[in-house]
């Protein structure tokens, strides 16, 4: 292969000269590669760094903060949930099926590497919109490459979202999440404690695929990026499967004392990650490294990111059972290499010395750059929009528009091309509550699961924007009964080196912190994805937040379905009115602008703990929260769920009916009840402070709205239900 100079390796001057100060001499063509993978924004997080220490880490329901390969939180009775969430949009991009299937790969190595094994998949997708061709050729090999992998794994598909905007047009997002059970005596971490410990390559075979992936996704696209598909890996769920078994097994049997996943800058990476948490060396001889290809050089070998292998450092003597497990799954386990005290990575190829690096350097030696944002020039402009400029578009064609738009109608041409029901613990499958939720089996316990971020209200305001994301995914795991536990969270932003897009980023993770310590979800994992942009631009800010929550009674879960004749539907919360960055606006009117929503965090918490004592009483037969498409799309929803109609009056009270109707508006939720159970919700909301409304009732065909006893909508269940079922099935036709 041609060798790279260090500037196409991604290295700036500044940081050439400070490896040359650092070793002390001229780095040769594999330390430079070494140094380069692992200085990548992808590994290194050099210019987030400062910045994610904004973040809450700790709360007394956390095992596992960030640091490790997965974050981990206690759900009691001597278990706990293991959960990251992490990009590969790059890849996907250049090459849609494989990209998006190796990133599924990649996070479920994250999760069984701690020693939980996987029990849900989720994800979060961005595109440009479905009319162009290569956006639907993109999102297809997307969803394909997902549902080809993790079905084959045997793992449930069970949430998501995805989202449509020019903004991704070049540059689609594929942030792939995975959720683990593992019992809290079993948790593995990845170091290496102990001089004189063998190191352990185990799984399949190295190639030459995925060289300086790491690096790859550290840089903007452009129209060279197809060249660079050697960087794309390529997957094999099949003896990822196996792998799981395998290394499941080395922990029940307390076989490694650790363990890492061959991610991003392959044996670069997971080895000096490894050794650096104790400061200790490596030394390592590539030709022991199991290859499938011929003529590989010690550079590919360090660097390919082939997938499906492991790292692993056994326990003393330990050696050959672990070889014997893994011969038993027709899996690979080789010592390559031993833990040194000497503080250095050595590689070698037989008896030749081919590289040494200090191994502090490659991890804690990364440069960092704290730079000085710069407010974005629209945001002035956009806050200043005045919605009161605009003509109120008739109620009813714009609810029918909404319910057509790709961004809020049915996801079912997704989520029925995933095996969501697999392992038989899928207790809400998706799209039928504001949040997954899976079972515990042999105990009352469920875990409910989301991925959420409004990327329009980042982009108009990325402060609050940051912090209605973790509001909205506290939100939907309450809805379903859920207590928020903690978050991960996929930071998707444009190059740093750009005033305004930091600005954005730095904005945008103080929002996201603030929220999260007020709702007491600390920030356990996550992943940053920058250098999201084409020549075109840069993508919507896109801070996507993972939550994963506890049920301590499955049986108490709440979907979103209107149940029966006569229950009366509550909003919990105010009647708002505030347009600005909604999908109405957008839809409707062609516009994304105004001022974002404000929120209030407390009020938040509160409705989160009404929310939670409700389905706890088992007061809620549906809950719904209120979020993209505002009240009505709110109320639709609900109502084709559950096959019910409704009636609900309002008194708009000189607000704009569009405003009422669409507002995106947060710290609300719309419940049902029996009827006689209204006493005790209003009580229960005088108690923490939140308004109520008695809206209307379930029953009959139609979605019909009044204001005042006027008529302003009726449309069919029938009409609703088919516009918001088959509207991305036939754009994608």
């Amino acid at each position: 292969m041609k060798e790279l100079t260090y500037k196409e390796m991604g290295l700036l001057d500044e940081e050439y000269q400070k490896i040359i100060e650092i070793m002390g001499r001229e780095p040769n063509y594999l330390e430079l590669g070494m140094f380069s993978v692992m200085w990548s924004e992808h590994c290194g997080y050099k210019n987030s760094r400062p910045l994610l220490k904004n973040f809450p880490t700790e709360g007394s329901q956390v095992i596992q903060g960030p640091g490790e390969n997965a974050g981990v939180v206690d759900i009691g009775d001597g278990q706990a949930l293991v959960f990251k969430i992490e990009s590969h949009n790059h890849p996907s991009a250049i090459e849609p099926y494989q990209g998006a299937a190796t990133g599924v790969g990649g996070i479920v190595r994250d999760i069984f590497t701690m020693g939980a094994r996987p029990i849900a998949l989720l994800n979060s997708l961005r595109f440009a919109e479905l009319d162009d061709a290569r956006v639907r050729e993109l999102f297809s090999g997307v969803v394909a490459g997902i549902a080809g992998y993790g079905n084959c794994l045997g793992i449930p598909a069970v949430g998501g979202e995805v989202y449509f905007n020019p903004a991704y047009k070049g540059n689609p997002l594929v942030n792939a999440m995975c959720v683990g059970l593992v019992n809290t005596d079993e948790i593995a971490l990845a170091v290496a404690n102990e001089i004189d410990s063998p190191i352990m390559i185990v799984g399949a075979k190295t190639g030459r695929d995925g060289i300086h992936g790491a690096t790859f996704a550290s840089e903007e696209l452009s129209e060279s990026s197809q060249s660079k598909r050697p960087s794309v890996q390529v997957g094999d769920p099949f003896m990822e499967k196996l792998l799981i078994e395998a290394c499941l097994q080395l922990i029940k049997e307390d076989l490694v004392a650790g363990m890492q996943d061959l991610g991003a800058a392959g044996l670069t990476s997971s080895i000096a990650e490894t050794a650096s948490k104790k400061g200790l060396g490596v030394e390592v001889d590539v030709l022991q490294v199991p290859r499938r290809e011929q003529g590989m050089t010690p550079y590919e070998v360090m660097l390919s990111e082939s997938q499906e292998r492991m790292l692993i450092v056994p326990r003393t003597g330990k050696e050959e059972r672990i070889k014997e497990i893994f011969d038993k799954w027709g899996l690979d386990a080789v010592v390559i290499g031993r833990v040194s005290g000497d503080g250095m990575f050595k590689v070698y190829e037989g008896e030749e010395l081919v590289g040494a690096v200090p191994v502090m350097e490659l991890t804690e030696g990364c440069p960092v750059y704290v730079r000085q944002g710069q407010k974005a020039e629209y945001y002035q402009r956009c806050r200043a929009f005045d919605i009161n400029s605009l003509p109120e578009e008739k109620p009813e064609p714009a609810l029918r528009k909404l319910l057509a738009s790709p961004n809020i109608a049915s996801k079912r041409w997704v989520f029925s091309q995933y095996d969501y029901q697999v392992m038989t613990n899928t207790a809400i499958v998706p799209g039928d509550g504001d949040a997954a939720v899976l079972r515990i089996k042999d105990t009352s316990k469920g875990v409910a699961m989301t991925t959420d971020c409004n990327s329009r209200f980042v982009y108009l305001d990325p402060y609050l924007g940051g912090v209605l994301t973790v509001c909205e995914a506290a939100r939907n795991l309450a809805c379903v009964g859920a207590r928020p536990l903690a978050l991960t969270n996929c930071l998707n932003f444009g190059s740093p080196e750009k005033p305004d897009i930091y600005w954005q980023m730095e904005q945008a993770i103080k929002g996201m912190a603030d929220a999260a310590r007020e709702l007491d979800t600390p920030v356990v994992s996550g992943n940053v994805s920058l250098y999201n942009e084409t020549v075109e631009g840069a993508i919507y800010p896109t801070p996507v937040v993972g939550m994963a929550g506890l049920l301590k009674d499955i049986d108490y879960r709440c979907d979103m379905a209107f149940k029966d004749e006569g229950d009366l539907i509550v909003l919990l919360g105010e009647l708002r009115d505030q347009l600005g960055g909604s999908e109405y606006l957008y839809v409707c009117h062609g516009i994304q602008s105004g001022a974002v929503p404000p929120v209030d965090i407390k009020n938040e918490k509160s409705l989160v703990e009404m929310l939670l004592s409700l389905n706890a009483d088992g007061l809620c037969k549906s809950c719904h929260d209120i979020s993209d498409g505002g009240l009505a799309v709110c109320l639709a929803e609900s109502a084709i769920k559950g096959g019910r109609g409704f009636t609900v009056d309002f008194d708009f009270e000189n607000k704009r009916t569009d405003g009422v109707l669409f507002s995106e508006a947060p710290e609300r939720a719309v419940i049902s009840i029996n009827a006689d159970k209204l006493k005790k919700v209003q009580e229960l909301a005088n108690s923490k402070g939140l308004q109520t409304q008695v809206l209307g009732q379930v029953g009959g065909k139609d979605l019909l709205f009044k204001n005042c006893g006027q008529e302003i909508i009726r449309m069919s269940l029938a009409d609703a239900g088919q516009i918001w079922e088959e509207a991305i099935e036939s754009l994608m036709k």
